[in-house]
């Protein structure tokens, strides 16, 4: 049937969404250079995706998340992430611009980033390779850092305060 050929090159979602180790032996399979980037990514919006294209843009795309654990250790409140984790996982794992989503439980993704090996590590908006965890570790590997400026002037934590106005 002609139906079942629609889309069949594309990977499924669930084959974008891994568990560390999986991650760490799939990253062997993607094509380099190895682009690392992480987020909550709580309720995807404009800012995300440009962000997340602009990083696609420097390579091949690996994103990790942050577990629901490591978002309320952040700070952004006790009612967040508003997604669980494998919703958030899902969502991103949907967009073109991600290759593998991988989800970390630490305060940072730093023992991710140096298991990764990535070849680019890309921050968004006010971070400096001084303040990003696994930075140093990517230069030294002879990768590189890139930080995204802010797009669009968006934000989760904006987001949910109108909602709830």
């Amino acid at each position: 049937m002609a139906g079942d050929r629609i889309g069949a090159t594309l990977p499924r979602l669930e084959d974008k969404v891994a568990t560390t180790a999986t991650a760490l032996a799939r990253i062997a399979e993607l094509p380099r250079p190895l682009v690392f980037t992480n987020g909550v990514f709580d309720l995807l919006h404009r800012g995300h995706v440009t962000y997340l294209d602009a990083a696609r843009r420097e390579g091949a795309a690996l994103v990790a998340v942050n577990s629901d654990a490591s978002v309320r250790r952040l700070g952004k409140g006790d009612d967040r992430p508003l997604n669980a984790l494998a919703d958030r996982m899902a969502v991103l794992a949907a967009l073109a611009a991600v290759d593998l989503v991988v989800p970390f439980d630490g305060d940072t993704p730093r023992d991710l980033i140096i298991a990764c090996r990535p070849d680019v590590l890309v921050k968004g908006g006010d971070y400096t390779a001084a303040t990003t965890a696994g930075a140093a570790e990517v230069i030294a590997a002879g990768g590189r850092f890139v930080v995204l400026p802010f797009a669009h002037g968006r934000s989760t934590t904006a987001l949910v305060r109108r909602i709830r106005q």
